[in-house]
């Protein structure tokens, strides 16, 4: 019987090192090509996403821009001083810019809709300039209250264009993450099935994902402790009854800068704040602890509504560094003996009064704050026993039905005359409602500020 010869241990070893060896070496080439395929996705998706953001801020900056230009007009129509329109024409030219700049992104992104929304934006906001801006800058003694009615019909369809641009930016967006979210998922599955090497990459990549998400729900968690401490707190007022709610929006990303104060200024006179700042996240929020007790100081000095937002405004642009946050804001002086109360209103808009009679909104006395410098008018309100003052953030008329309409001033006037009389219940009312009209997905938080009358004692008694 012939006999192999046995192979040397050594070479056995040798052999056994070399398959190890190549193992290794298949594994390494397998995983560095992996990661460079999931990089250059992870490239890519951040490239697009970034295109995908810088539309959104071209967007909101068309928005400020048009905005700009509206207040322009009408502080020339006002003044008749020509310098307004330098501003006017100024703004005009960055305005387009900012439309050339979101077209091509909208171009580059294949994006028909929102390209066919960008062109009617921009046919009616050319109309706004035919049919509004160059009539008043001709003429500022043509009927401003006609041609601004046009002017707001035009507006309101640049609006609607407007929302759904941004609506299909972000559905793009959202598209861009979950592909990019399958590719890589895709490529880690892979690589796991073939190479249990990669099990201890697919460990450290979801340690990795949830450390993040522990600390983002963390700061948000946090940043909500701290605007809930800075926005519900309030005092106590003779012959008033107080309540308030908060409702917060849905998505983790859209903590909002909403807040409310009650501050006794003495024994008889109130101060009442409810303000909502724009944009969402950390900067918005904290910035209501600024807005509070900034407010709060001015009205030590001085106890006038219009002078308090006239030096807010003019505080806040030097205070904060983000050029593209503005403010509104209702400011109220009211004393709690004769029921009389002073107010002014940097462009918010919804807040109301609710008597036996009826609901009535007050009027906004100037623009936003942080825009422009400008004077605000302080208009006076004669309270009776059992009126109830409501305000609110814009959250509330801004909440959508299934169909996408939005409630408006009117629809809070009707829910606000259903609602009970007692404050809290009244406040936490028009919150439920407002989450159930979203379909309990609200996009914007909800801050609500009631405050209940009553007539002074002594003046009830000679009454009786």
């Amino acid at each position: 019987m012939i006999r192999l010869p046995q192979l040397p241990e050594r070479i056995l070893r040798s052999a056994g090192t070399l398959a190890a060896t190549t193992i290794l070496v298949f594994a390494l080439v397998v995983a560095i090509e992996g990661a460079w395929r999931t990089s250059a996705a992870i490239d890519a998706s951040f490239q697009e996403q970034r295109q995908i953001q810088s539309g959104l801020l071209a967007l909101e900056q068309m928005l400020k821009l048009q905005l700009d230009e509206q207040n322009y007009i009408r502080a020339f129509v006002i003044t008749r001083d020509a310098s307004y329109i330098g501003s006017f024409r100024a703004t005009s030219n960055r305005f387009y810019m900012q439309l050339q700049t979101l077209q091509n992104i909208l171009r580059r992104q294949n994006l028909s809709g929102a390209q066919a929304a960008l062109h009617d934006y921009e046919s009616a906001h050319h109309q706004w300039h035919v049919e509004v801006a160059n009539p008043l800058l001709a003429n500022p003694a043509n009927s401003a209250r006609e041609i601004d009615k046009r002017g707001k019909l035009l507006i309101g369809n640049e609006s609607e264009d407007a929302h759904f641009i941004e609506d299909q930016l972000s559905r793009k967006n959202d598209e861009v993450l979950a592909s990019t979210q399958t590719q890589i998922s895709r490529s880690l599955f892979e690589r796991v099935l073939w190479l249990g090497l990669f099990g201890a990459l697919t460990i450290v990549f979801y340690g990795l994902r949830s450390r993040l998400t522990s600390e983002l729900e963390e700061e948000r968690f946090t940043t909500q402790t701290l605007q809930r401490a800075f926005r519900s707190e309030h005092v106590p007022l003779p012959n008033c009854e107080i309540g308030s709610a908060y409702g917060a929006a849905s998505s983790h990303l859209a903590v909002g800068g909403d807040v409310f104060d009650v501050h006794r200024l003495s024994d008889r006179l109130g101060l009442i704040l409810i303000a909502d700042v724009s944009g969402k996240g950390v900067d918005a929020a904290v910035l209501t602890a600024f807005i509070k007790f900034t407010i709060r100081g001015i009205a030590l000095r001085r106890r006038d509504p219009g002078f308090i937002l006239q030096e807010f405004n003019r505080a806040f642009p030097r205070t904060v560094e983000n050029p593209y946050l503005f403010v509104s804001m209702f400011v109220g002086i009211l004393d709690t003996m004769s029921l009389r109360l002073d107010y002014a209103s940097g462009g918010h808009d919804v807040a109301f009064v609710r008597r036996s009679s009826g609901v009535e909104q007050l009027a906004v006395t100037g623009p936003v704050l942080g825009v422009m410098e400008e004077p605000f008018e302080v208009k006076t309100l004669y309270l009776d026993d059992g009126d109830t003052i409501v305000l609110s953030t814009d959250g509330l008329s801004e909440s959508r039905d299934a169909q996408g309409n939005l409630l408006e001033a009117g629809g809070a006037m009707e829910w606000i005359r259903e609602e009970s009389e007692v404050p809290d219940e009244l406040a936490q009312g028009l919150i439920d409602r407002a989450r159930k009209r979203s379909g309990k997905a609200m996009r914007d938080d909800v801050a609500v500020l009631v405050i209940r009358v009553s007539r002074p004692a002594e003046e009830a008694d000679e009454s009786a």
